[in-house]
This record gives structure tokens, C-alpha cells and sequence, in this order.
């Protein structure tokens, strides 16, 4: 199976028979493409700037990283990469990746590519994945990223200038009524507004993960710090998976629905940056009510001020 190559039928069939199990000589992987060996290797060389042999070896040795780091054991790594004997693998890891695959550990950092001229690398678990960065299209949506990390980076800052407030400060009621959401209960006060805001990524979170749905805080700002501190990396993680694989049409049944509801993933992160957005501006407004110093959460001046620009 080959992703993200819709309308390249017959790419895919070239680059099923270089990764068959079976197809381990240009002869092979050519008879298995219906073609000759001459015409097959230049086939991939025109329309995937590598040719099949090491393109094969590059990808075996993906796979093979991506096996040591589930636990694998060298030998095992070795042989299942088509590899003749255990000192020839690890001369070809060693050289590809700057370390024998002795060092690799077990549950280790999750980044098996190797540098491509085509984006084309292993993804598992028997699956390949083209990436449009290395591919010559666009590594990801510039947009998406600014608004996501955004959002991540001013609740943070929000949350620091909540907990200089003392607590019955941040629970007093100064918005009697207000409901951004129906389901969501009253949000009368600066702590109910923060608590909503970071509980909504969680909840979806557990949803397109398969969690159980997370319990509401208690009004603890420490730990509603530390919940939006653990939640932030996965929801950038998740949207960042989407966007790169261009899954924003998959749709997620969701279970924790009464009855189940399905989502398209492209409407779930809509919907939690248009809240959000909500959310904090409500949360400087309570914040200067109750004398605090806040920005205007403006994310021009927040690019502006990134380090990592």
C-alpha cells in the first residue's frame, strides 16, 4: 500500500514491486511490474529520482529502524531487511543512520526516515508514506500551524497571569448567564472559562485517541497548568499528523457521544480554534475586570516575539 499517491496508479505499482518481500533483485521487482528491468529502473529513476535497488535499501532500513525501536532484536531486524548476515545490516544502518543499530533503544525516538529525494520512506506497519516537504510540495499548512500554536502558547500565557489572582478572585461570578456552549454548562467566571477551554482539547483528544472522556478539574489552577502543560504537545502532535497526512476529510465516530456523533477531523479542529479564540479574549476581559495587566493576544505580535521565527 502505498499513501498519498491518488492518481499515480501505476507509480504505485512500480513501488509495490520494489517493496514486495518477495522482489529482492532489480530482475524480480521488474517481472513483478510487467516490465523490463532497463524500463522499470528508469521509470523510477524519472518519476521518483532514486533508483529501485536503493531506494529498497533505504526503505528496508527504515523499516528496520522503526523495528528496532519497538524492541526488536538486531538479528531478527537483520534478516527481516533482507539483510545475508548481521555484520552486513549493521555496517548499512551504521553508515546510514551514524550509529550501529546496537544503540538504537526500545521506545525510543520515533523518527526512522532517512534523507529522500522523493519524500518516499517507510510507515507502519507495512505501509509507505510520501511526504510533500522532501516531495516538492507543501510541508504543511502554514496557516493551521501559526493559529494551533497560537492558541497553545496564549493559553499558556493566560493561565500565568490567572495564577497571580487569588482563587476566590478567579471563581467570582462576573458573567452571570454566560454559556458558550450549551453542553458546557455556565461560565460565569474566569476559572470556569479557563477550565472549558483546556477540558475541550482534552475531551476531543480522548475522542480521536480512543480514551475514556476525561473528568472536569476542580478549580485547581496549578493543576489546570499542568493539564494544559501535558495536553498542548499532543494536540500540536495530532493536528501536525493530520495536516502532513491530508486527513482532514477522515471522519471519527465518536463514541463518547449519546448517541455517536461522527466528525470530520477538519471540523473538529475548526471547531476548537474558533472556541478558543472565544475563550481566551473572554478570559482578558475577566482578567482586566479583576485588575490584571494582559495583552490583547494579538497573533501578529505573538510571531513577531517567537524565538524559534
Amino acid at each position: 500500500m502505498v499513501e498519498n499517491l491518488s492518481g499515480r496508479d501505476r507509480l504505485r505499482e512500480v513501488l509495490d514491486a520494489v517493496l514486495d518481500e518477495d522482489n529482492r533483485t532489480l530482475g524480480e521487482m521488474a517481472e513483478d511490474a510487467y516490465a523490463s528491468p532497463y524500463h522499470f529502473a528508469h521509470r523510477l529513476r524519472r518519476d521518483a529520482g532514486e533508483p529501485p535497488v536503493a531506494m529498497r535499501r533505504r526503505v528496508e532500513l527504515e523499516r528496520a529502524a522503526w523495528r528496532l525501536r519497538r524492541g526488536t532484536s538486531v538479528t531478527e531486524a537483520a534478516f527481516a531487511a533482507g539483510y545475508e548476515s548481521v555484520e552486513g545490516f549493521s555496517r548499512a544502518f551504521a553508515k546510514a543512520y551514524g550509529e550501529p543499530p546496537s544503540a538504537v533503544r526500545a521506545g525510543g525516538p520515533r523518527d526512522h526516515w532517512l534523507p529522500a529525494p522523493n519524500g518516499i520512506h517507510f510507515h507502519p506497519p507495512t505501509s509507505l508514506w510520501v511526504d510533500a516537504g522532501e516531495a516538492g510540495g507543501p510541508a504543511g499548512d502554514p496557516v493551521t500551524e501559526q493559529l494551533v500554536r497560537h492558541d497553545l502558547d496564549d493559553t499558556r500565557a493566560l493561565l500565568d497571569v490567572a495564577k497571580g489572582r487569588a482563587r476566590e478572585e478567579r471563581e467570582r461570578v462576573l458573567l452571570p448567564g454566560n454559556r458558550v456552549l450549551a453542553w458546557d454548562g455556565e461560565e460565569a467566571s474566569l476559572a470556569a472559562v479557563l477550565e472549558n477551554h483546556v477540558h475541550a482539547k482534552e475531551v476531543w483528544l480522548a475522542a480521536i485517541e480512543g480514551l475514556d472522556s476525561p473528568a472536569r478539574g476542580d478549580g485547581d489552577l496549578p493543576r489546570l497548568l499542568e493539564r494544559h502543560d501535558a495536553v498542548a504537545p499532543r494536540w500540536l502532535a495530532m493536528v501536525r499528523d493530520v495536516d502532513r497526512r491530508g486527513a482532514w476529510g477522515d471522519r471519527l465516530v465518536d463514541a463518547l457521544c449519546e448517541p455517536p456523533e461522527s466528525f470530520l477531523l477538519g471540523e473538529v479542529v475548526g471547531h476548537v480554534l474558533t472556541y478558543a479564540a472565544h475563550r481566551r479574549q473572554l478570559a482578558r476581559m475577566l482578567l482586566r475586570t479583576l485588575g490584571a495587566a494582559v495583552d490583547h493576544g494579538d497573533p501578529i505580535m505573538w510571531s513577531r516575539t517567537r524565538s524559534d521565527r
